[in-house]
């Protein structure tokens, strides 16, 4: 009965605890559905903002280098024109002209100017502009850029000094100093007014779902675009443009709001609690399949990447922070002559440095390690055998995942081939231009003949003479034969003087610049000149000031160009009256461009527009006899010296052909 008793009060707290087992499960499987119920929306909200949230920095990533390509652009074609404007290539009317393109292809670019060191004017893409005044900041971006020779940009600011810019428009000044050679030749100023950069370089579309704004480093605005409407600030970014000397950031501001909560828990733990399990089943499997299909993806990407890195004909060397190679493609060992594993790893000096070079080789790694490299250069490697490879590098940096630096890329190019064709080419010129001056020559040779005719023809007189009273017998008088001898003498030296002109004219040689003066390579050609000028009766006349500079220049090509032209506009002038038949030669010097100007002034019949249009065409001429490469070698020989060569109507009737040469510069 005890027993009993006992075991009952046992009995009954195991069904209780059964029981509350059995109510237990259940409890804790509603709870967990509930949390999974609040759990599901909530997490679907945060990945649906987290999506918004990235798909908003892919956006502004992809405006950032959209705006920062198109200042890279306007960067590089404004450091052309100020590599042309230090060389003195750009006349004041292409100067303008190249400006004003630049306007053009640029909207956002307000105007172009060259401001002199002095601070005057000296070129702008406004042909009616008045004096450019610069704004404190600008000054100060002009005194850093012309102490380290580097372009900049001006931190963005309100100005009210440009007339073609709004009022208190914010404006942002490029500089691109000028130099030739350890001369300060002002600046080369871009100006960008900031609200265009937004207007001209974000999509609309993007404009239309987001407020996009230009800030600088103490969040100040200076430029916005709100297409539709302000941004809620849920969703926002910042991305620093990285111009040089200037602290612009890109900050974009969703007009989008967070997502909402499903408007019904019930609805949605229905939806959740029939489709939960099948959706996760389907999902997992689904994951495997992609897993599965990226892995074979990959592993395809990876054997379609290294056999094209394999048939590459570029090598590419890729090299850390500190210069030391990660990685090169079988052609970059193939161009320096040694394998992967003897260079990969490799801090310099690398074994394909040739020895001639190394200083070159370390300053451009010294500045590697200072973080700056140069984009583009040709340089020489060395093969194990010493054969020498000249090379085209190009430089850029090599940035991981994150945006963060890890070292720079190369790619390498071996130019042996063009070497060669530019050294042929160079060759040929060389044999063209030989074949115009031995063309000419046979043109001269009739003229030559008559001309040696008189001297060799008097000769033979004097000599005669002296000979008969030698003969006589008698004492001869040394006052009657001494003027015949000294006669005969100076008739053998003038017909020796043709000849010396005529070989030192066709004779074949290497170009060869040297310091020489426009008057002395007239003196050279002026035997030759004058024999067609009096074979036409064309009076030959020059006009050489006494104090012009030399010139640095290769005698032969400059004395080939001046008888080339003269003697075009002897044959210009042989259907005109014998008064008018005159041939000028005027020299210049243009103290602005340090160039010496050469003109050629006939009165002949002119050049016709539609001739004009192909006057300088390979193979083209007037003449029924001619080959059409005279003027065509003429420019080309200017252009070897950095001039060129032009042609304009003479206001007198006829034509007048200039050329310029640039001045030598002494040595200081």
């Amino acid at each position: 009965m005890s027993s009993n008793a006992a075991t009952a009060p046992a009995a009954r707290r195991r069904l209780h605890s059964s029981t509350a087992l059995r109510w237990l499960l259940p409890i804790v499987l509603v709870l967990f559905f509930l949390a999974i119920l609040i759990w599901l929306p909530w997490q679907a909200r945060q990945m649906e903002s987290n999506e918004r949230q990235e798909q908003l920095i892919a956006d502004t990533l992809w405006v950032e280098q959209t705006i920062r390509f198109q200042l890279a652009r306007d960067e590089e074609s404004l450091r052309a024109l100020a590599v042309e404007l230090s060389a003195g290539h750009l006349a004041p009317s292409q100067l303008h002209e190249r400006m004003a393109r630049l306007l053009k292809n640029g909207h956002e670019l307000l105007r172009v100017v060259w401001i002199k060191p002095d601070g005057q004017l000296a070129g702008s893409s406004d042909p009616l502009a008045t004096p450019v005044e610069l704004s404190a900041a600008s000054k100060a971006t002009a005194e850093i850029t012309r102490k380290t020779r580097r372009p900049m940009y001006t931190q963005p600011e309100a100005q009210t000094h440009v007339p073609s810019a709004a009022p208190s428009a914010v404006l942002m000044d490029y500089h691109v100093p000028l130099f030739r050679g350890n001369e300060y030749l002002g600046d080369l100023v871009a100006t960008y007014q900031t609200s265009a950069l937004l207007d001209e370089m974000v999509p609309w579309w993007f404009a239309q779902d987001n407020q996009v704004t230009l800030v600088d480093r103490d969040d100040k605005v200076l430029a916005r675009r709100a297409a539709a409407g302000p941004g809620h600030g849920v969703y926002t970014h910042k991305r620093a443009l990285d111009l040089p000397g200037a602290s612009v950031t890109l900050v974009t501001d969703s007009v989008k709001s967070e997502p909402q909560l499903l408007p019904n828990l019930l609805v949605g733990s229905v939806i959740v609690l029939s489709l939960g399990l099948l959706w996760s089943l389907l999902a997992l499997w689904g994951h495997i399949s992609k897993r599965l299909a990226a892995e074979g993806a990959l592993r395809q990407q990876m054997s379609f990447r290294t056999a094209m890195e394999n048939s590459l004909v570029t090598g590419l060397r890729a090299r850390d922070l500190e210069g030391r190679i990660t990685y090169v493609n079988p052609a970059f060992c193939q161009i320096v002559g040694y394998p992967a594993e003897e260079i990969v790893g490799k801090l310099p000096p690398m074994p394909y440095w040739a020895p001639e070079a190394m200083s070159e080789y370390e300053a451009r790694f010294a500045s590697v390690l200072a973080g700056k490299v140069t984009p583009q250069f040709e340089t020489i490697f060395q093969r194990p055998d010493g054969e020498r490879v000249p090379v085209l590098v190009f430089e850029a940096p090599l940035v991981d995942n994150h945006g963060k630096q890890t070292g720079w890329m190369g790619s390498i190019l071996d130019i042996s081939d063009r070497k060669r064709i530019e050294e042929v080419n160079r060759q040929q010129q060389e044999k063209l231009q030989a074949s115009a001056r031995l063309a000419t020559m046979g043109e001269l040779a009739s003229m030559l003949a008559h001309e040696l005719n008189q001297p060799l023809a008097a000769i033979s007189s004097y000599t005669t003479g002296a000979l008969n009273l030698l003969e006589r017998g008698d004492t001869v008088d040394c006052g009657i034969l001494k003027p015949a001898l000294e006669q005969a003498g100076a008739q053998a030296q003038r017909a020796g003087q043709i000849i010396r002109s005529v070989h030192e004219f066709v004779k074949k040689r290497e170009p060869l610049r040297q310091e020489v003066a426009i008057g002395s390579l007239l003196d050279g050609i002026h035997t030759l000149i004058e024999l067609q000028a009096r074979q036409s009766y064309v009076s030959f006349r020059t006009e050489i000031p006494a104090d012009l500079p030399p010139v640095r220049a290769d005698r032969v090509m400059i004395e080939q160009v001046l008888l080339n032209l003269t003697r075009n506009g002897i044959e210009a002038m042989s259907q005109v009256p014998p008064q008018r038949r005159i041939l000028k030669v005027v020299a210049s010097h243009d103290e602005a461009t340090a160039q010496v100007s050469v003109a050629v002034i006939d009165h002949g019949h002119g050049i016709p527009d539609d001739v004009a249009q192909r006057l300088f065409s390979p193979f083209f001429s007037t003449k029924a006899e001619g080959m059409g490469m005279g003027l065509n070698i003429c420019r080309t020989a200017i252009e070897f010296h950095g001039g060129a060569l032009t042609f304009r109507a003479n206001p007198q009737g006829g034509t007048i052909f200039t050329f310029q040469l640039p001045v030598t510069v002494p040595n200081k």
